[in-house]
């Protein structure tokens, strides 16, 4: 099968010299003969004075003593910069990256456990422009949209991230969600692709956002991050297709209840479907097929009503030529072939990010062919993370009956488009 991937950037954390300053307190008042209340000790980078400090800086921060009640960053001319803390309080990170060839300050407050407070202050430079080659990113989450409950944060790296860059590159990927369902980060083997879900599908209705903070982020010596990609979207009602090669049906599902049957014709024994969990990525009125150059290719077809499961192909379509077959046979190229008017229903229902499971068929579906973040168990998922996950990060006891995915708009389609 060919894979059709975009690919994104990478990044490596920087080490600045850190600025470690304590309070200066005497041990008794004169007067009283009793002890100051000691400040906090606050390690700050950029180290004071830093320079050729890259564009994707934070402030980063330990206290020792004590906790950070403030941190206010500004730049050369005086205007603050917005910057916003991470859920660890390891540091401030600035909502867009810094401008090269600046020089901002960035003021620390820390409050001490025992009510002393201290204020840190350090002043760095950033370096020019780079002129190192990028790593291109893709972030396949569109603003503005309604997916399914199903579909996984993925962000594409051309060329992929080596393993010792991972876990700088995730430290630059955020998700937020509303209500409040943390996820997981998780790596495909070779780099390529990073996918971030929940351990359960997505509740209707939340909404999810996205930053890809990796602008000018050092990529080891030789490469940097491309740009900065943000998004924000909803999760719409639940829909799940299920695929039974054995009964040569598909099972529609809202809100885990069936709502229809429809007869499919799958993959030929020779250009057989993919059996596993799917996710629809695009979704396609009217495309054409040119499989010209591929093994089991070399035909020209238009179709409608075209919903792209994997990169290599796989498509859910209408094939008014199968209608004979479908329910009994399987004549397709690798895609699931249903009738005119099926076809134009489904468009109706289903949406980007909607789950697809297809069981039965004589292969399974490989890794990173399509958004596969959910054809794994989720402990097997996590272990694809660079950074540690939280060990009560877990799926719910006990599933729903039919665990489906929902609806939404559909990313910019490929530059060309084959089906099977």
């Amino acid at each position: 099968m060919t894979f059709r991937r975009r690919l994104t950037l990478l990044a490596v954390t920087i080490a600045a010299a850190p600025l470690v300053v304590g309070g200066c307190t005497a041990d008794r008042d004169t007067a009283s003969g009793k002890k100051h209340a000691a400040p906090p000790e606050i390690t700050v980078t950029p180290g004071d004075k830093a320079r050729e400090v890259p564009v994707s800086a934070e402030v980063g921060t330990v206290v020792k003593g004590g906790r950070v009640t403030g941190v206010r960053l500004t730049d050369d001319k005086g205007k603050q910069i917005a910057a916003e803390a991470r859920e660890d309080g390891s540091g401030w990170v600035p909502s867009k990256p810094l401008q090269p060839k600046r020089t901002y300050t960035a003021e620390v407050t820390a409050t001490g456990d025992s009510g002393a407070t201290a204020t840190r202050t350090t002043t760095f430079t950033t370096m020019a422009k780079s002129t190192k080659p990028q790593i291109t990113s893709t972030l396949y989450f569109v603003g503005n949209r309604t997916y399914g409950t199903a579909m996984p944060v993925t962000v594409a790296f051309d060329p992929g991230i080596p393993k010792e860059a991972r876990a700088d590159v995730q430290r630059r990927l955020f998700v937020k969600t509303n209500p409040p369902q943390p996820g997981a980060w998780s790596w495909l083997e070779d780099g390529t692709q990073v996918y971030y879900r929940a351990p359960d599908f997505w509740r209707p209705g939340t909404t999810i956002s996205v930053r890809a903070g990796l602008e000018g982020l050092p990529i080891g010596k030789d490469r940097v991050g491309d740009a900065e990609r943000t998004a924000t979207s909803k999760i719409g009602k639940q829909v799940a297709l299920e695929i039974d090669n054995a009964t040569k049906q598909m099972t529609v599902l809202r809100d885990g209840k069936q709502v229809r049957r429809i007869p499919v014709s799958l993959g030929k024994p020779s250009t057989p479907t993919s059996s596993g969990k799917m996710v629809i990525m695009e979704k396609h009125e009217r495309t054409t097929f040119d499989t010209r150059g591929e093994p089991d290719g070399g035909y020209v077809v238009d179709v409608d009503d075209a919903q792209r499961l994997t990169w290599g192909g796989e498509f859910i379509h209408s094939a008014p030529w199968s209608e004979g077959d479908q329910g009994s046979t399987n004549v397709s190229h690798g895609c699931t072939n249903v009738a005119a008017t099926a076809a134009d229903w489904l468009m109706g229902v289903t949406q980007v990010g909607d789950l697809v499971t297809v069981k039965g068929t004589e292969v399974q579906l490989g890794a990173g062919n399509g958004w596969t973040a959910w054809n794994v168990s989720w402990d097997e998922f996590v272990r694809g993370s660079a950074l540690p996950v939280p060990p009560g990060l877990r799926p719910a006891p006990v599933a729903p009956a039919h665990p489906g995915a929902v609806a939404g708009g559909s990313p910019a389609p490929a530059p060309s488009v084959s089906g099977r």
